[in-house]
């Protein structure tokens, strides 16, 4: 029997736990029947402008997140707030999505409104913003979704790339009544979706046999996840060789950056109550760029730390044709970016002049057109320059996609980050080889808010005149996908067959 709802009636939502429901919060509120198979149907009366989900790390942001968690509990359907602490976001997601498409096909009206309609909030740092786009991006949800990001972390590059701010937010209830106002006002953007493959000879006593994520003492990030094959093991893995795969939607930086970055990481796991606040974690970041040297890195560490020592460096003007990618010798840190945002807000590309864009046949650098903007930095001196306005790095390239392939050499490991999640990267002893290998796979949808600074191609505001084999969105060459590069791998929860569709119920 179809479940229809009357529009002109003025009833509340039993979900919420107070007696008198702000007005105004009733249009982001998802009924408990729609959130859960358990829950007996509700005869809603009210189609909800901007339904919601909320994700919320409870751990970032000292005890922001805790706080954030219960303001956005005490004001919304406790059933439509989650803690990534306790719920993970492919179980969620996929469990609201099926229960939709069930109610659709029982011609609950609501229930198609809400999934049309439905925004994400994902409250917590870069990485767990990247947690939840890529599960999105793998469960493949339709219509996807768009994610708007509150800034609890340190740099807080996505939100503030989008108009949400990089300092951490009031937590009150009057801040999180202001910040779901701004979900349902916010512009919608496409963003670019880069997919990371990694393979590499992991040692034998790393793992058990035929179980490789994680592999200790790898400590890879979330971020990257063993490629689980179904088919049979090609002669490179049996030879010890792994797959991993992952995504990322700001950035991946290899060098010095990212070994701070992890020394960040390192130091707050081991003491978490001394990164209590942002100013505290700001402060201790910028003492431990000063402790590793590397204002004096041409002094402090060995040429073989210098990107060109370290990987030949490949990229892809154009679909499937690679060329090798000069890296001057003295640089040492290397970023792939896709939003104008580093390190807390900073723009490394920066603004190029007409003639030198004329010249390297550039292209305003936007979040939607299919290439990465690719800087380089010397020291942390050079990359003290994006404090200036007209600041930036070396800029190396723009390209569809690139690649790194690292054999034996003077040094035994690197550091890498992507999306704010550092890890400490082996690198061949041996005759073995690793290789890294981006490439624009899809794309998402974000919120913004406000004055941003991302770019949209196809924002009238900002027009550009398309170059000869230009990225077109609507005429994309179709090129064959391999297995390893048709999911993010999100989430390691999360597996299904290729064949499967979220209107498919496994049970």
């Amino acid at each position: 029997m179809a479940k229809d709802f009357n529009v002109d009636s003025d009833k509340s939502n039993e979900g919420v736990p107070c007696d008198s429901v702000d007005v105004s919060l009733k249009e982001f509120l998802i009924p408990d029947y729609v959130l859960s198979r358990d829950a007996e149907f509700e005869n809603q009366s009210h189609v909800p402008a901007c339904p919601v989900i909320v994700f919320v790390n409870s751990k970032s942001g000292g005890q922001l997140g805790g706080e954030l968690l219960v303001s956005y509990q005490t004001l919304l359907n406790k059933n439509q707030v989650f803690d990534l602490k306790d719920k993970a976001p492919d179980k969620v997601l996929h469990q609201l999505f099926l229960n939709l498409e069930k109610l659709k096909r029982e011609g609950d009206s609501l229930a198609s409104e809400i999934q049309k309609k439905l925004r994400i909030i994902v409250a917590g740092g870069d990485g767990t913003a990247g947690w939840i786009l890529g599960v999105i991006s793998d469960l493949n949800l339709t219509p996807p979704p768009p994610v708007a990001t509150v800034p609890l972390g340190t740099g807080n590059n996505l939100p503030f790339a989008f108009g949400w701010g990089k300092k951490n937010p009031g937590t009150d209830l009057e801040s999180v009544k202001m910040f779901l106002n701004q979900v349902k006002e916010a512009k919608e953007m496409k963003v670019d979706s880069w997919h990371v493959l990694m393979r590499m000879k992991v040692p034998r006593e790393s793992g058990k046999s035929g179980d490789c994520d994680p592999i200790a003492p790898l400590e890879l990030p979330h971020s990257l996840h063993a490629v689980h094959r179904i088919s049979q093991p090609d002669a490179l893995e049996e030879e010890g060789y792994h797959t991993f795969r992952g995504g990322f939607w700001n950035y991946f930086s290899m060098g010095m950056d990212a070994q701070v970055s992890y020394g960040f990481h390192t130091e707050r796991k081991l003491h978490p109550e001394k990164f209590k606040n942002q100013a505290a974690n700001q402060s201790a970041y910028a003492k431990l760029t000063c402790s590793q040297g590397w204002f004096w890195a041409s002094l402090s560490h060995p040429s073989s730390w210098n990107i060109a020592q370290l990987s030949k460096v490949s990229i892809m003007k154009k679909p499937g044709q690679w060329e090798v990618l000069p890296i001057p010798p003295t640089i040492r840190s290397i970023i792939c970016l896709n939003l104008p945002s580093f390190s807390g807000g900073l723009n490394p590309w920066g603004i190029p002049s007409r003639r030198r864009t004329r010249v390297k046949d550039w292209t305003p650098p936007y979040v939607d057109d299919g290439f990465l903007e690719i800087v380089g930095f010397r020291n942390a001196w050079h990359g003290a320059v994006l404090y200036a306005p007209s600041g930036h790095g070396t800029r190396l390239a723009q390209a569809r996609g690139i690649r790194f392939e690292f054999h034996k050499g003077a040094a035994d490991h690197t550091f890498m980050r992507m999306d704010g999640e550092p890890w400490k990267q082996p690198l061949p002893k041996k005759e073995d080889t690793v290789t890294i290998e981006i490439s624009r796979f899809g794309q998402v949808s974000m919120l913004a808010s406000g004055n941003y600074p991302a770019k949209s191609v196809n924002d009238p505001l900002t027009p550009r005149t398309p170059r000869d084999g230009d990225y077109d969105s609507d005429e994309e060459e179709v090129e064959e996908v391999s297995e390893e590069r048709k999911k993010f791998g999100a989430a390691s929860s999360f597996q299904l067959p290729e064949d499967f569709h979220i209107s498919q119920d496994p049970d």
